[in-house]
C-alpha cells in the first residue's frame, strides 16, 4: 500500500527535488547508459548472492522488514539494512539530494510510479535490463511494466499497483435507497439523492488532490502530458480531461461532495459514521480499511469504477516499484534483492500477508486469490473485482518528467476552484500556465 502519498507534497520539498535535472537530457535514460562500474548480465545476480555483501534499502511498505528478514535467512550472507527515509516525498527529497551529491543513497529505494521518470531522468537510476531483467516482462502486469519501462531502459521492477475502482458502503446505500452506480452519470444522481435526504452526508469527499484527479483523467481517456526526449507537451484541456472536468464539476458546483482532506482523522470519521458513502481509489485499499476501521467489519462492499458508457475501463491509483541507485556500491547484488523482493513467491506472499495489491499476474490468476471472501467485506470475493479492474486500465498515460513539482502547485492552482465550488476548467487552465513556465525555466521545451 501507498496510501501517504496522497497526504501532502509541499512545494519547496518538490523544487528541491527537481533541482538540477534540467540539464540531464533523456537520453540518460536509454539502455547502456549505466557507465562501465554498473554493467554486467543475469548471471552476476547468481554470483552476487554467492559472494555476499551488505545493502542498504529505504521503504515505507508495511511488510519492508519482513521481506529483508525473510531474504536474508535465504541467503544468510547478505546483510541488509531496511531504514524508512520518510513517506513518499519526503524520501524522494533525500534520495535527490545523495543523488546529486554523489554520496548517501541508499542501494535500492522504493519509488511511485508516477514520481520514477525524474530520478531516472536525472541518471539517478540503475537500468536493469543489463541484468536480464526484461525476460520478466510477462510476470507483470501491463500497465505496471509500462511505469518501469523508460526509454528502452527498466528503472525498476515493479510491487504493487492500484487499478481504481469504488469502494462503498452498503449499509447506507441500503439505508438511504441508493443503487449502486455503473455510470458517471448514475453516480451523480445518487449524490443528489443521498445529500438531498440527509444534507450531512455525501457520495465521496475531494479537497483538491492531484492523486485523485488524475486517474480519473487518465480513465476518462485524457492523456495531457507527452514527453519525447526533451520536448514536453502539457494539453489540460483534451479532450478526455475536459471531459473528466465537466462531469466533477457537476458534483463540485453544487455542494455534493464533502471537502474532507482524504488521509485525515476526520476522513476516517466520515468513513466511520457513513457521512462519506464511497471511496473511489485504488486496490489497495481494502488493508487501509481493515486496518484502520475495524468497526466498519461488514459494512463495505468493493464495486468497478463507475466509468461514461458503463464499461469497466478504469485506471491507476499509486502503486510504485524498488529501483536500484545507480550509486550502489554493489549493483548486482542490489539487483538480485529486487527481483527477489518483487518476483519470489516467497517475498510476494509476505506482501499481500500486509496487505498489498500486486502487479505480478501469477498471483492475480492465483484461484486462492481470486476466491478470498473476507468477512470484512461481507463475504464479498473482492479481489475478483480488483482483478478484473486490474485488466481493464486505460492503455497510453503518461506522466510529466517533473510530476512531483507539478502535483505539489496543484493546490496553488487547481485547488482553488475546489476552495471555490467553481468551474475545474479554470483552475486547470492555471496549472498548465504555471506547469509550462516552470519546465521551460528548467530547460524543458513545452508547448513550443
Amino acid at each position: 500500500m501507498f496510501t501517504a502519498s496522497r497526504r501532502a507534497s509541499g512545494r519547496g520539498v518538490a523544487i528541491l527535488l527537481t533541482a538540477g535535472i534540467a540539464a540531464v537530457s533523456l537520453a540518460a535514460c536509454s539502455a547502456g547508459s549505466n557507465g562501465p562500474d554498473s554493467s554486467g548480465d543475469a548471471s552476476d545476480l547468481d554470483a552476487a548472492l554467492k559472494a555476499g555483501g551488505e545493502l542498504t534499502y529505504w521503504t515505507w511498505t508495511p511488510s519492508g522488514e519482513a521481506q529483508a528478514e525473510a531474504f536474508m535467512k535465504e541467503y544468510p550472507n547478505v546483510d541488509v539494512t531496511v531504514v524508512n527515509a520518510g513517506t513518499a516525498t519526503d524520501e524522494y527529497t533525500k534520495l535527490q539530494n545523495a543523488i546529486t551529491a554523489g554520496s548517501g543513497a541508499p542501494d535500492v529505494a522504493q519509488i511511485e510510479y508516477y514520481a520514477l521518470q525524474q530520478f531516472a531522468l536525472s541518471d539517478g537510476l540503475l537500468d536493469l535490463s543489463d541484468y536480464g531483467f526484461g525476460d520478466l516482462k510477462d510476470d507483470y502486469t501491463p500497465s505496471t511494466w509500462n511505469s518501469v519501462s523508460l526509454d528502452g531502459g527498466i528503472y525498476g521492477l515493479p510491487q504493487d499497483s492500484g487499478p481504481m475502482v469504488m469502494f462503498y458502503n452498503k449499509t447506507i446505500f441500503d439505508e438511504y435507497g441508493l443503487s449502486v452506480p455503473t455510470t458517471w452519470d448514475e453516480y451523480i444522481a445518487e449524490a443528489n439523492k443521498l445529500t438531498s435526504a440527509d444534507p450531512g452526508k455525501f457520495i465521496t469527499n475531494d479537497a483538491g488532490d492531484p492523486g485523485y484527479a488524475q486517474p480519473l483523467i487518465w480513465q476518462a481517456g485524457g492523456q495531457p502530458y507527452k514527453t519525447d526526449g526533451t520536448n514536453v507537451t502539457i494539453d489540460l484541456q483534451d479532450a478526455g480531461t475536459k471531459q473528466w472536468a465537466d462531469m466533477w464539476n457537476q458534483l463540485l458546483e453544487p455542494g455534493l461532495l464533502s471537502s474532507i482532506p482524504t488521509w485525515s482523522d476526520d476522513w476516517y470519521k466520515g468513513l466511520a459514521d457513513g457521512s462519506i458513502a464511497t471511496i473511489i481509489t485504488g486496490a489497495w485499499m481494502p488493508g487501509v480499511l481493515e486496518g484502520s476501521l475495524p468497526d466498519g467489519a461488514g459494512d463495505w462492499r468493493v464495486a468497478p469504477l463507475p466509468s461514461y458508457d458503463g464499461s469497466h475501463v478504469t485506471s491507476e491509483n499509486g502503486g510504485g516499484a524498488q529501483s536500484v541507485i545507480k550509486q550502489s556500491k554493489n549493483p548486482a547484488l542490489a539487483a538480485a534483492f529486487v527481483k527477489w523482493l518483487n518476483n519470489s513467491d516467497e517475498s510476494i506472499e509476505i506482501f499481500l500477508e500486509k496487505g498489498g495489491f500486486p502487479s505480478t499476474t501469477a498471483q492475480l490468476e492465483d484461484p486462492d486469490f481470486l476466491g478470498d471472501t473476507p468477512e470484512y467485506f461481507g463475504g464479498q470475493k473482492v479481489n475478483e473485482v480488483l482483478v478484473d479492474a486490474a485488466s481493464n486500465v486505460r492503455e497510453g498515460w503518461q506522466y510529466l518528467p517533473f510530476q512531483v513539482y507539478a502535483n505539489s502547485v496543484f493546490p496553488d492552482t487547481v485547488g482553488q476552484s475546489y476552495a471555490e465550488t467553481g468551474d475545474l476548467n479554470s483552475g486547470l487552465a492555471a496549472w498548465q500556465s504555471n506547469l509550462e513556465n516552470y519546465g521551460n525555466s528548467q530547460g524543458f521545451d513545452v508547448n513550443k
